[in-house]
């Protein structure tokens, strides 16, 4: 498999039992989901990352899951994109927005971090900001948490009966970024917002 002409796909999220079904995590999930979906498995590497090589559509793939942790998240991505040769245009972050309404997905080429501190790891590794976003929003608290304590918590139970809708959307997404390019994936995901209603005394 030759390298020049491979796409990084990295899941955002934090290792560990823990933290697998919090709201931070949704990058780790539609990484899985995207594995499944084309049958390729995540092994241990030597860049403090999990990685599944493969092909998705044809199109030659790394999905990568770092394993340091989400505000360390750069350096492992770095390192995977430079020992394939990999240009940071060529590379697909998926992460948490706690900007975006739960439920909707939005595509963006390029930009600041928004505050999140994974992709901000991300932009110092990469020294800058050229890697498409893919972004899963979580919407913040009703009830006050604060964001560290709101993106750390799990889903709540209304959440939780649509987050796969969620997590399924965000698969099919990367798919047309990889296949069709950033701007055919913004028509057709960006702002649709998956319905769910949200129950009294969710977090």
């Amino acid at each position: 498999m030759s390298q020049s002409d491979m796409r990084l796909v990295a899941g955002l999220g934090n290792p560990g039992d823990k933290y697998e079904n919090t709201r931070h995590n949704v990058g780790f999930m539609a990484a899985d989901e995207l594995a499944a979906g084309f049958r390729l498995s995540f092994q241990n590497s030597r860049w403090d990352a999990q990685i599944a090589r493969g092909e998705i559509e044809g199109i030659k793939v790394i999905l990568a899951k770092p394993m340091s942790f989400m505000n360390l998240s750069g350096m492992p991505l770095y390192r995977i994109a430079d020992f394939y040769k990999i240009k940071s245009g060529d590379v697909i972050v998926i992460h948490d927005d706690i900007d975006l309404a739960f439920g909707t997905i939005k595509i963006k080429e390029k930009g600041g971090h928004g505050g999140h501190k994974g992709v901000k790891s991300i932009m110092e590794s990469f020294g800058g900001g050229e890697f498409i976003r893919l972004r899963i929003g979580v919407g913040r608290s009703a009830t006050g948490l604060s964001v560290a304590n709101y993106v750390l918590d799990n889903f709540s139970t209304d959440e939780r009966a649509v987050i796969q809708k969620v997590i399924m959307r965000a698969k099919d997404a990367a798919v047309t970024v990889l296949c069709k390019g950033a701007k055919s994936g913004m028509n057709e995901f960006n702002n649709k917002l998956i319905p769910y209603q949200r129950e009294n005394g969710g977090n």
